[in-house]
Order: C-alpha cells, then structure tokens, then sequence
C-alpha cells in the first residue's frame, strides 16, 4: 500500500518527477507475438518454464512456480505449511496487507512483531518473546531489499520447530552474507509488480526450497489437480488432488517477464545507480543530523529496489511531502500499521511496538525508476537540501 502525499494548489513546476515508470525494454511486442502466434494462452507454457529455468539457475533456487502475484505466493506458502484454525504466525507488523492476509485466510491467529531500531524490518529479540506452542510460521519481509537477519530467524525457527517464510517482494537480487534473498526459509515469494525491478504488470514468484513440498506445490499451483504431471506425459489423465487454486499466470505474462529477464543485468546496473545516487548526495544531511538514510546491515546488499529515507517526525514529513509536491516531485510515503488498521485493530494485543509506528510515521519513498536522469535525481536531492538547509 503507497499512500500518496496530499495534493498542493501551485502553478506548475519547471520539472515532473513521477513516483514510478515502468520499465519496458522494447523485447514484450515481440514475445507478447510469439505467444499469440503459438496459440499456447493459458498458464504454464513454453515462456513460464523459460523462466522458470532463469530464476532456478541464476539463483540456484530448487524449485520456482510463477504466480499472478506476490499475494498468490504468499497464499501458497500458507497452504503448504498446513497452516489450520488456532495456528500462530509471526509476522511485522511494518508490511503490505497480504503478507499477514495470506495465512488469516488459512484460520491463523497472527501475532505482530516489532521492527528492528535503525531499519525497518522484523526485529528477531520481537519474533522471541511471541512464540508460543501454537506457532506454526514466522515470516520475514525484506524492506526495501534489504536482508532480515536471517541467521537469527533461522536459528528460532530451528529451535522451536517452525516454517519460515520469506516475503521477498522487494528483494530480487539481493542477498544475505552472499546467498540470495528468498532462498533461505522454506519458501520465498516475488513481487514483478510494475512498482519493482522486474516486472510483468502484476506477477509473482513461490520459491520452494524444501525438495520434499516440490510435488505438493505444483499440485496446489494446478488448482489441486495434476494436470501439470499430465502434461509432461508422467500420468495418462489427471484429477482432483488436494485443495489448490488457479495461482499459475497466463502465458501473456510469462513472456512479458521473460523480455524483463533477457535485461536483468542492465535492469540491476541502473537501479543501483540510481540507489548510490541517492545515498551519496544526500549523505551530507544525514552528517548533519537532520536525516537518516537506510541502514545497511553488514550481512546485506543493495539491489536497487527503491530509496527511502526518514525525517524526524511526522510533522516535518507532512511538511516536507508538500513542499516536494509544490517542486512538482512525487514522493509518497507507507505503511500503515497493520496492527493499528481499523480491520486488524480489534484483534491486537494491545502492545505498543514502538519503532513500527516510528517508521510508518517518518518513511518518505522518494522516486525511484530505471531510466531515471541525472538532472531528475538533482532535482530531487536539491529540494530536499533547500528544505532543510533554510531552517538552519
């Protein structure tokens, strides 16, 4: 969820930086023919196994499955972990809706864990003091492409005999202590999203890292059924198998994914530039003390997935959100808590978790997109300086 700063009444700015662009490398038109002229429409085709072979070689990822959404991956994963009525999950509270909304669909109590002090994601002395004989599954977000600390989490779930699941929305790419992001729990979802790095529009990604819940998973992907054994020869008919949706996108999806993939390098040069653009020009206000820029744990990398930084409190970011508005620059800020919104509220525990509502209130996203220019990035930077350095 983006909430959009409030629109200002001005006359027009002598530049427009939009929040977003999405990418198109030029290559869709022709993959978008290929599968129209194959005739070969619906889900799991020559452009969803095309990709699948990308992501399970560059990553080394034991099993992908393309979805229609990070949602529907994450929908999964809570199938597969048997999650049933009563069963906890830990998960932050600082997150998009679906990350919790995912196993509340399976019948499971969620339990909101605090972030970490100096960036926003799960803090694992929080996921501690929560697990109880009913939890079943902590999930771990991945803010902004920056790695959870993964060794802590998996030491818990270890320890207390529990799943892992990795939302990895904003993490392609990206890696904790040199192994890649969503290939470290039981599974990993992907956001391709038109707001992340790789994208088709919408689109998703279940990694399955667990060998033995491979089978199982391409049967739910399969609404349940294993039409997908059928097709590769392997049975000589298919039925109903388990329970499972229709979570495997159409091949018009897939190819536009693909013509994403035959990028990604190029793709990942650019928004990381765009990234250290950001962290170095605006590092002089962070010495000053009047920001805080992202704080990069030394187990994590960057992968260009967006630039957030964080004002001193909500006042000074409402007031800073309009004047970038009246400079015609489209920066916006999220999340709300999802332990403080008016469906989860009712059900809370009543726990204060300090640095969540910290970030919700002080988090301004700032534009962020592949073929962001220079004079652009300035822009940004330089109102940004302006606003502050004529408070001084």
């Amino acid at each position: 969820m983006i909430i959009f700063a409030p629109p200002s009444c001005y006359n027009g700015p002598s530049m427009e930086v939009l929040f977003n662009k999405p990418y198109i490398t030029g290559r869709e038109v022709h993959h978008l023919a290929q599968v129209a002229l194959s005739g070969k429409l619906s889900g799991n085709g020559p452009y969803t196994r095309l990709c699948h072979d990308f992501f399970e070689q560059r990553f080394g990822f034991n099993k992908v499955f393309l979805t229609t959404s990070c949602t529907d991956a994450l929908e999964m994963a809570a199938i597969l972990c048997n999650i049933q009525p009563g069963d906890e999950v830990i998960v932050p509270s600082y997150t998009f809706v679906s990350t919790a909304n995912a196993f509340m669909l399976r019948g499971a109590k969620i339990r909101f864990a605090d972030t970490c002090e100096h960036y926003p994601n799960i803090n694992p002395d929080s996921i501690r003091g929560l697990i109880t004989p009913k939890t079943r599954v902590i999930l771990a977000v991945h803010y902004a492409g920056i790695a959870c600390d993964m060794d802590a989490i998996m030491h818990l779930a270890r320890q207390h005999n529990l799943f892992v699941v990795e939302d990895a929305a904003h993490a392609i790419d990206s890696f904790h202590l040199g192994k890649p992001l969503g290939s470290i729990g039981h599974f990993g979802a992907f956001s391709f999203h038109e707001t992340k790095n790789i994208i088709s529009g919408e689109g998703g990604m279940l990694v399955v890292n667990d060998k033995k819940f491979t089978h199982r998973a391409e049967i739910i992907w399969e609404k349940g059924t294993d039409r997908a054994a059928f097709s590769r020869g392997e049975v000589n008919k298919y039925g109903w198998k388990d329970i499972g949706s229709s979570f495997l996108p159409s091949e018009i999806t897939a190819a536009m994914l693909y013509a994403q993939l035959e990028q990604f390098d190029e793709i990942q040069t650019k928004r990381k530039n765009v990234w250290h653009h950001y962290f170095t020009k605006l590092k002089p206000l962070e010495e000053m003390r009047l920001i805080r820029l992202p704080s990069l744990p030394d187990w994590a990398t960057v992968n260009g997935n967006m630039f957030f930084m964080i004002t001193k409190d909500t006042k000074e970011r409402t007031a800073l959100l309009s004047f970038l508005k009246k400079k015609g620059i489209n920066a916006v800020f999220h999340y709300l808590p999802l332990h403080s919104s008016d469906f989860f509220y009712p059900k809370h525990d009543g726990r204060i978790l300090t640095y969540t509502d910290h970030f919700s209130d002080c988090i301004i996203r700032l534009p962020f997109y592949n073929e962001m220019k220079e004079t652009e990035m300035n822009h940004v930077v330089d109102s940004i300086k302006k606003f502050y350095l004529k408070q001084l």
